[in-house]
């Protein structure tokens, strides 16, 4: 079995190049045309990777990545003809791994997608069993778990895995492009505002929860996982 993607948009255009373009880089690939589709379509295909267009009939692209992150953490690439840094920001928080616009080249799409799998597939593989433990805070990245004073946490996956590579190095600071080097992979081609919006969400989670560690600004240099003695 090949590499699975799936491709939710309503531009039958588009979804004829993307199934023969990608079928012809040794994907599998099924294509939805609108929201609802699109989410029956992942159950029953269960693909590794989803393009998702975000103007949809009957589920936008939004709903629809929603209730994807409801039960799967496999990698979405949302695709709009919208440019807005809003756009860039809402379909960050809600978990999608990248970020294209309509009109895009072939090549880069395909580089994306390469990209996002490759991180994807080498978390998978890691041995992330431990669970990274400090006052009132576990992190499981084989789980895809946050929990904070002992109580779950619903938390998209790029965050956890941003706040699980912080913790996992706590004391050491890291540059927004070492973050998305080493969180995002790459490769990848977006750009340094992608780190501020999920420390910021992160930030919104954490507050309160201890005194004895913190999620801390190196101003003029980017973000560590301080450990307060």
């Amino acid at each position: 079995m090949g590499t699975k993607i799936l491709v939710v948009d309503d531009d039958a255009n588009i979804c004829d190049l993307l199934r023969l373009y990608f079928t012809n880089e040794g994907y599998e690939v099924k294509t939805a045309m609108d929201g609802a589709e699109g989410v029956s379509a992942f159950k029953m295909y269960e693909p590794d990777l989803v393009l998702l267009d975000i103007m949809l009939p009957k589920k936008d692209g939004w709903q629809v990545c929603r209730e994807i992150r409801e039960s799967s953490s496999k990698p979405v690439i949302m695709i709009t003809a919208k440019g807005e840094v809003f756009d860039k920001v809402l379909g960050l928080e809600l978990g999608a791994d990248d970020f294209v616009v309509k009109p895009f080249d072939m090549k880069e799409l395909s580089a994306r997608v390469k990209a996002v799998l490759r991180r994807y597939n080498s978390h998978d593989s890691m041995n992330d069993d431990e669970v990274i433990k400090f006052e009132n805070i576990e992190i499981s990245l084989q789980k895809y778990e946050l929990k904070l004073n002992g109580k779950a946490v619903e938390i998209p996956p790029k965050e956890l895995e941003l706040l699980y590579f912080l913790a996992s190095h706590c004391n050491k600071v890291f540059t927004r492009d070492q973050l998305l080097d080493k969180v995002w992979g790459f490769d990848y081609l977006g750009d340094s505002r992608t780190v501020d919006v999920h420390v910021k969400r992160l930030r919104e989670k954490l507050e309160g929860v201890s005194d004895k560690w913190l999620l801390k600004t190196v101003w003029g240099v980017g973000y560590k996982f301080e450990l307060i003695q």
